[in-house]
């Protein structure tokens, strides 16, 4: 079968590089499942499981909502920075898997004075690839500032004058401390959830449901936010 064709029949599972990827094989592995080839020394973009009738696809972080929510893929596990940032519509998110957690923070270079701008009222350029996030969160502040996109390397920013302060995604802080930040306030808490197209949790119910099963027990939630974004 060519790789690029889908079946009717078979259940595609969109997931991205890295963490989420890595800590997604152990819920799959809970439902039986077991992805057959490593994205990270793989070529291929659709690789597939010890179930024919599951593949796995992988794709940029910020494309799995688009995948699952056009229908390319069935289901998929994505950040919720991701699902607000985007703004995805009709997508059914089951579950908070709790995995890949992190913190959406505010970071500044060490040595500026962030709570006397703040007192000031100054004015803050914002380097960030999360721009929706950013601007809401200094807009409850009553803070004004002009938001730079930024896609990578956004701890260089502060660095070399583009910015005032980043908001990015925080883990352990080390990448910060390595380029002479510091975290100066936490925005909110980040997981990554399931999510699912509707049209395809009606169709195909029947090969859904079990993996759904198995993912919310092993993510352990007592109760599935059954919510739609």
């Amino acid at each position: 079968m060519n790789q690029t064709e889908v079946k009717p029949q078979e259940l595609i599972l969109a997931l991205s590089k890295g963490r989420i990827f890595e800590e997604t094989i152990p819920l799959l592995k809970e439902a039986g499942i077991t992805v057959l080839e490593d994205p990270e020394t793989s070529r291929k973009l659709i690789l597939p499981t010890n179930k024919p009738q599951v593949r796995v696809i992988i794709v940029r972080a910020t494309d799995v909502p688009t995948y699952v929510q056009y229908g390319a893929a069935d289901f998929g596990v994505a950040g919720k920075d991701v699902l607000q940032e985007n703004g995805n519509t009709g997508l059914y998110q089951p579950i908070d898997l709790q995995i890949a957690k992190c913190r959406l923070s505010v970071a500044v270079r060490n040595g500026f004075d962030y709570e006397n701008a703040i007192r000031q009222g100054m004015r803050l350029r914002v380097a960030s690839k999360y721009v929706q996030a950013a601007r809401e969160h200094f807009a409850k502040k009553g803070i004004h500032v002009d938001i730079i996109k930024l896609y990578g390397s956004m701890e260089l920013a502060p660095l070399v004058g583009l910015s005032d302060v980043i908001v990015d995604l925080v883990s352990t802080g080390n990448t910060l401390k390595a380029n002479n930040l510091v975290e100066v306030e936490q925005i909110q808490e980040i997981t990554s959830r399931l999510i699912v197209n509707q049209a395809s949790l009606k169709l195909k119910r029947q090969m859904l449901q079990p993996i759904l099963d198995a993912f919310k027990a092993a993510s352990a939630e007592p109760e599935p936010d059954q919510q739609t974004v």
